[in-house]
């Protein structure tokens, strides 16, 4: 680690970043007893002791002696502590104030100690700098009316149950049983299918969290209803902030619930009301950290969610390796990055296709896209492409009068989603904006349909000349779109373009595929190949992506239902065998050793009929023949399956490179759209380099415990 931390910090030094690398502090034990005896103190509800919030954390001693004393700053805190099954004890320890607290243990002469740094419950821990202005949202949860900045609100807990009509209803007493009230099986045992959920706020988020209620639950006496595993849920989208949310990922749910597991989220693991993966993290970090001193230790944390909830999970356990232990992320994208290469050219195809295109056919319009279908070109640009723009997605919280204005309100709420990466990636001093790593600086549009013959040469020197790009504002321009270099830089160093060569390399994977590409979802934006993506990401990166299971289905309700029921089980029953292996094995082989053996690529040709078989990329086989997979508008101009270069190295124009006769009119309009080059994508992207590490701090500004963040 120390190495590490010398070799991060030359790079940060070098790239102007405040951040840090954060290390897993270990517990000091003092000489004494052989060893196998030693006395050791250990954070349990946050395994990282400088990440520590809300004054409190779940604490063990190990082992449990008679004569074992706890202190926390100086004052015995042992009559929290209680002896465990495994030999250890186990406690609470509140009080703690915010910055650095020295816990300790002591036994017949022994002692270890431990240092704890916490941080407030509102944040931030690890992400930096906070949003302002920021929107509370507190009352669509049924909590107070919070104020800002901090929207703060009282915790509330209430409770549902599950009826025999296959819903759930609310229930005011949770020792009543209601005539209509089912029973889940936890452990093979019956128990009554009552709900606590918990709703309440942490780093500035509405949380909730629900488990099966069996009683006040306790840290150090795990509930008989919680089969002791949690599913951490992220919601979709990409949008910019400035406000708390009105949703989670969703925790009440049977498909959970009724096998025992405890369920948790947060406003800000909804990617359309936070499009950072880092704030998520932190908020990740901080609800499962409460979680646990509220229902005790956690045998593992499964991630759920589609779209941006995958988005999330992926670069979650990418980068803040721990907070999930294995991943189902569904209709996935890699990270939001890369996503907005297509976005913002459906933006700029959908313009020129309505304007100097509008000769181009359909079948050439949807061979310049590369989808299956050229709608989710113009589902992209209808839904997603105003989040490039100043104000064309500001949330309904924000109110107008606070939206950036160039000329009445200059310095007001801009509601680009690279908003949510300002601690990252700096502001331009020139504009005001976020630094953008964006870039279609030589890209050739639709070469793919050139050399298939599908479009003529003079349509595709047009279509290159005409294009243009976007501003900084999102407004199209003549121009082509260039990133600025300090973003690119950053965006590579700290792996904020996903390379999966950190701890996804080491995370289970069950990438849940529903298949929108065709039968009649032809409109939609979550297409196959990003499944894909991610894979060949995971293969270059790491030599296998053995750890990446995709299973694809239709878009039935029965199907879905199939699918999911089967991926949660056998991704519980993975990590159960990774958390049983006391071999020698790095994690990344007790990953890849221990996935279960009817698990592995495959689909579903019916609820009642999966079939498990390689899946490639070009489709091949059954899964081929049953869901088939296109491609997308950088892939169309010649980008690799890894579509991780933002920006492309050039190389000369060269008219013999093309399998046609361009005429010299249309020469010079391709050497005018080209003046420095075109992509030459058998080089890496400029500024692309192997990340710094996992674990990386922008900053508590709030308490000055980690070094705050700067605008660079």
């Amino acid at each position: 680690m120390a190495n590490r931390a010398v070799r991060s910090s030359a790079v940060v030094a070098a790239l102007t970043a405040p951040v840090l690398l954060l290390g897993t502090a270990t517990a000091v034990a003092a000489p004494g007893p052989p060893p196998g005896r030693q006395l050791t103190i250990e954070t349990v509800s946050n395994p990282r002791p400088a990440l520590v919030s809300g004054g409190q954390v779940l604490v063990r001693v190990a082992p449990a002696e008679k004569r074992v004393t706890v202190s926390a700053n100086g004052h015995d805190v042992t009559p929290a502590f209680h002896a465990q099954p495994d030999g250890s004890l186990l406690g609470l320890v509140t009080g703690l104030r915010d910055g650095v607290n020295d816990l300790s243990a002591r036994a017949n002469g022994r002692g270890a100690h431990l240092r704890v740094t916490n941080h407030p419950i509102t944040g931030p821990v690890f992400s930096g700098a906070q949003q302002h202005p920021f929107y509370c949202e507190t009352e669509a949860f049924g909590l107070p009316a919070a104020q800002q900045p901090l929207c703060s609100a009282p915790t509330q807990v209430s409770y549902q149950y599950r009826t025999t009509a296959g819903t759930f209803a609310p229930l005011a007493d949770p020792a009543t049983r209601p005539a209509d009230l089912v029973t889940a099986t936890v452990g093979g045992r019956a128990v009554p299918y009552v709900v606590r959920v918990e709703r309440g706020t942490i780093d500035r988020a509405v949380y909730e969290i629900a488990a099966l209620y069996d009683g006040p639950p306790s840290p150090v006496a795990p509930e008989g209803g919680w089969n002791g595993k949690l599913v951490y849920t992220f919601g979709g989208g990409c949008n910019a902030g400035y406000h708390q949310g009105t949703s989670t990922g969703g925790v009440v749910n049977d498909l959970f619930l009724g096998r025992g597991y405890a369920v948790a989220s947060s406003t800000l693991n909804v990617l359309d009301t936070n499009c950072s993966p880092i704030i998520s993290a932190e908020a990740a970090m901080m609800v499962k950290e409460h979680f646990a001193e509220t229902y005790g230790p956690v045998a593992h944390t499964i991630g759920w969610g589609g779209s941006g909830g995958a988005i999330q999970q992926y670069d979650i356990a990418e980068n803040y390796p721990g907070i999930v232990d294995g991943i189902i992320p569904g209709v996935s994208f890699p990270d939001p990055l890369s996503t907005g290469g297509p976005v913002s050219d459906c933006r700029l195809l959908e313009r020129y296709f309505a304007g100097p295109g509008a000769s181009f056919t359909a079948a050439q319009k949807q061979a310049v896209a590369g989808f299956a279908s050229y709608d989710t070109c113009v589902s992209w640009d209808k839904t997603f492409a105003s989040r490039a723009t100043a104000t064309g997605s500001c949330n309904a919280a924000i109110p107008v009068a606070a939206r950036w204005d160039p000329v009445t309100n200059p310095g007001g709420v801009k509601c680009n989603s690279n908003e949510q990466l300002v601690n990252q990636l700096g502001r331009d001093p020139r504009t005001g904006f976020v630094r953008s790593p964006l870039d279609t600086t030589g890209v050739q549009y639709g070469l793919n349909a050139l050399k298939a013959g599908t479009i003529t040469a003079a349509q595709f020197a047009d279509l290159n000349a005409g294009i243009g790009g976007l501003d900084y504002t999102g407004t199209p321009v003549p121009q082509r779109i260039a990133a600025d270099p300090r973003a690119l830089a950053t965006v590579y160093a700290e792996d904020i373009v996903n390379s999966a060569s950190q701890g996804l390399r080491e995370t289970p994977i069950i990438d849940q595929r529903t298949d929108l590409d065709f039968a009649g979802f032809g409109n939609d934006i979550h297409t196959t190949e990003w499944s894909y993506v991610l894979r060949q990401r995971l293969l270059r990166a790491n030599g296998t992506a053995a750890n990446q299971v995709i299973i694809e289905n239709h878009p039935t309700a029965a199907e879905a239902g199939a699918a999911s029921a089967y991926e949660l089980d056998a991704m519980d029953r993975w990590l159960t065998a990774i958390d049983a292996d006391r071999s020698h094995r790095s994690r990344q082989q007790k990953v890849l050793a221990n996935r279960p053996g009817d698990l592995g690529d495959g689909c579903y040709l019916s609820a009642a009929s999966r079939i498990t078989e390689p899946l490639t990329y070009p489709a091949s086989g059954q899964c081929g023949a049953q869901y088939p997979v296109a491609t997308n508008t950088r892939m169309v101009a010649g980008e690799s399956l890894a579509l991780d270069v933002l920006k492309c190295r050039l190389k000369p124009l060269d008219f013999r490179d093309y399998p046609v006769t361009f005429t010299a009119a249309d020469r010079q309009r391709l050497r005018a759209a080209f003046p420095s080059g075109v992509c030459d994508y058998s080089r890496p992207g400029v500024g692309q380099r192997p990340p710094i590490g996992t674990w990386l701090s922008y900053g508590d500004e709030r308490t000055g415990t980690t070094p705050p963040t700067k605008p660079r």
